[in-house]
């Protein structure tokens, strides 16, 4: 008989996936080595990576994207039964459209200070450490990836060189 995977497992898939996500759009050069995807019923709706340098959008960060290309395969705006794993913690223009497209649970691997110890500058949403006056208001469930996974996340800045940004 075979049991289904543990929520620890699925974690770990999904994640890994938004961590290799990171790897190929800055080995492609779509842009910084940030990835996310977006899950619905235990099933992979997109999986993105950042894409600044390639739109030429400063705002086409792995996440957005991510929530972009769920919405038009979806065809709606609301991804209240969706989920989002992201390679690193997101900025607070991400966090937003996270808010904004009503995804209910945000996973992340790497922490904040592992990009910005590469010269990636975010501005860190204070909501999404559990710090500002917005966090009563969200109804999203936030995890911070444990052991190997969050180590393996945050190795993806040790592979490329300082950002100049």
């Amino acid at each position: 008989m075979e049991y289904p995977n543990t929520v620890q497992d699925r974690d770990e898939k999904f994640l890994t996936k938004a961590i290799e996500e990171a790897y190929k759009g800055v080995e492609c050069g779509h842009g910084r080595p940030f990835g996310a995807v977006i899950v619905c019923n235990d099933e992979v709706v997109v999986s993105c990576h950042n894409m600044v340098s390639k739109n030429k959008d400063p705002t086409a960060h792995a996440e957005t994207t991510a929530i972009r290309e769920a919405c038009n395969k979806l065809d709606r705006i609301e991804l209240s039964d969706c989920e989002m794993y992201a390679s690193c913690e997101p900025c607070s223009m991400c966090f937003g459209a996270i808010q904004l497209s009503r995804i209910k649970r945000l996973m992340y691997g790497a922490k904040a200070e592992a990009s910005i110890a590469k010269g990636y500058k975010a501005s860190i949403s204070n909501a999404l450490r559990g710090t500002g006056v917005y966090q009563t208001t969200t109804d999203i469930e936030i995890k911070q990836a444990d052991g190997n996974l969050a180590i393996i996340a945050e190795q993806v800045f040790e592979k490329f060189p300082k950002s100049s940004a």
